[in-house]
């Protein structure tokens, strides 16, 4: 994502909905969010598709590390040697 530049990236939602395409063409092309303001407020982001694909991606990765530090936690990892064992073990086959 590219990086979000205060004065032109966060707009009134008012001046969003006189210009909508204008505001999703800069969007599409800068690839960065525009956040939208009500009365001072963020009250919302809009995010390129291709780069909303991209946070997400990264998030399902975080949630899997996440995911398996709690295991290890837990007592449920498997040693380095171990798991490369295995790997090769199922290559071998």
């Amino acid at each position: 994502m590219s990086r979000f530049h205060v004065d032109e990236d966060i707009r009134p939602l008012s001046e969003f909905r006189a210009g909508v395409a204008t505001f999703v063409k800069q969007i599409s092309e800068t690839r960065r969010p525009m956040v939208l303001t009500q009365r001072g407020r963020g009250v919302a982001v809009l995010v390129d598709v291709r780069e909303y694909e991209r946070m997400q991606e990264r998030l399902e990765v975080l949630e899997e590390v996440y995911r398996a530090e709690e295991q290890i936690a837990a007592g449920e990892g498997v040693a380095h040697d171990e798991a490369r064992a295995r790997v090769l073990a199922r290559l071998a086959q």
